[in-house]
Formats: C-alpha cells, structure tokens, sequence
C-alpha cells in the first residue's frame, strides 16, 4: 500500500476532509477523564459506539463544533489503527456541562472496507483531529472481506443500497450463485407509502438476472416504477421455484400475490 493515503480514500466516498473528524480509540479501562467504562477487546457495536457519542463538554478536550462525518478507528497495536466505522453526526442530544452525547447514525460511507482498513497513527498522543489533519496517514493494509453468508430466500430483505453491494461486492458470492439458482416472485415495497410491485423472475432469467438491473437502473425497465427514487425501495422474495418449472405455474403464482396484496388497486402494478 506504499504511497496510498487516506485523503483519496475520503475523497472517493464523498466525505470532504473539512466535514471530517478522524477518531482513533484506544482499549481502556475507563475513559480518562470521566471514569466512564471504557472499550475492550471484545466490546460490541453498540458499546462502541455508546463510548464514542459521549464526548467530554470542554472544547480543549473535543471541538466544540464538530464535523458531520466521524471516522473512528480502533487501535490495533504499534502506530496502527483499523476502521470501526463511519458515523454521521446528527447533533448534541445532551450537555450536562461536563459530559456532551451525540446524535450519531451509521454512514453508508466506506461501508465496504469497515474493519478492513488499517491506518498508520502518526501521533499517538492524538485520539483525533480533523479529516485535513489526518489526510496524509498512510494506508497499510486492506484485508480481504470476510463473506457475508446467505440468510435464506425466507430472510432476504434488501434496501436499494445493499442490493447494489449484493450484485458487486465478493463478500456477496454466495448470495449471487443462490439467486442465479432460482427463477421466482419477488416484492419491491416503496417504504415511503408503503406501495407495493409484485414481480416475476421466469424463463432464462433468474432471480439475480432480473434483480440486477434494478441495481443498475432502479427501475429495471418497469413502467410503474420509472421517475421513483429507489433510494427508498426494499427487495424481498416471495416464493422461489427451480428454473425447469413451467411458465403458466409461476404466472399463476404471481396473479395470486398481486390479489392477495392487492398491488393493483392500491400498489404499483398496472396489470
């Protein structure tokens, strides 16, 4: 990784450095100057994140108007550190005049390279600074992705953003070979309204063929969906049937799910 920084790694996913705050936890026992619990090891997601949304009200301590994007590491030994996560700042909850809590929400933003992304520290006295200041940290590592197992055509529930992951990242693999297995119904719910598109996946085409150019387009081509933003839609399975299966039988399987959710008349299917 010889000459690779941060800076464009930030700049590709759309995080301008003067809305950047670089963050590097280390493992301790207690936060240093709250006696507050501090993370380990083994800590969660969620006591991660409870650790770093509660930050000290002295703006010597943490600025006193923080950047929209954090960008937390985790100390991994030595002058390395390893993506945790990407959090958007939504805004102080609360400020006690001692301790502040911070509105913080998972990002999208370099979702593909959460824990995978190692870092060289610089200044190890520094737990942050801002996205500027830390631009030039030197890329160490990228450690390939764990795959992602397949929950099962009874499970799969996608927004729009994890479909395109699904049809691109390799950590998906097994999720791509278990719909190209199949031809189907599928559901495409608009979680604005809560209108709903009954559709079919039949002949040559599988399930992934159909669904990947919904991740293309959006729309895959339909006239019911075309001009909606799919930011918004969610994907998921109905009924799965083998690709010998004849065409008239996974028609009628799609007639009876369009009545039995009544997409006609109250969704988004026009026939």
């Amino acid at each position: 990784m010889t000459g690779l920084t941060l800076e464009p790694i930030l700049r590709h996913a759309g995080i301008d450095l003067a809305d950047a705050l670089v963050i590097r936890h280390a493992y301790v026992e207690e936060h240093e100057d709250s006696g507050l619990r501090g993370i380990h090891a083994d800590s969660t997601d969620a006591e991660i994140l409870a650790y770093t949304n509660n930050q000290s009200a002295n703006s010597r301590n943490f600025p006193a108007t923080p950047p929209r994007f954090w960008i937390v590491f985790v100390r991994e030994g030595g002058d390395r550190a390893r993506l945790w996560s990407v959090m958007e700042n939504r805004g102080e909850v609360s400020n006690d005049g001692v301790r502040r809590v911070f509105d913080l929400v998972e990002s999208d933003s370099l979702s593909d390279l959460r824990r995978r992304l190692v870092i060289g520290w610089r200044l190890p006295r520094r737990w942050w600074m801002y996205g500027a200041a830390a631009a030039s940290y030197p890329v160490m590592e990228i450690a390939d992705a764990e795959p992602i197992p397949f929950p099962g055509f009874d499970r799969l529930v996608l927004d729009y953003s994890r479909l395109q992951a699904v049809m691109r990242d390799h950590r998906y693999a097994s999720w791509r070979t278990a719909l190209s297995s199949v031809v189907g119904i599928y559901l495409i719910t608009d979680t604005r309204d809560g209108r709903q598109y009954v559709g079919k996946a039949d002949g040559a085409e599988s399930v992934r063929q159909r669904w990947s150019v919904y991740a293309i387009n959006g729309h895959g081509g339909n006239v019911e969906l075309r001009g909606l933003d799919p930011s918004t839609f969610r994907y998921s399975v109905l009924r799965v049937f083998d690709p010998s299966t004849p065409t008239s039988e996974i028609d009628a399987a799609e007639s009876h799910f369009k009545r039995a959710l009544d997409s006609r008349r109250h969704g988004l299917n026009r026939n």
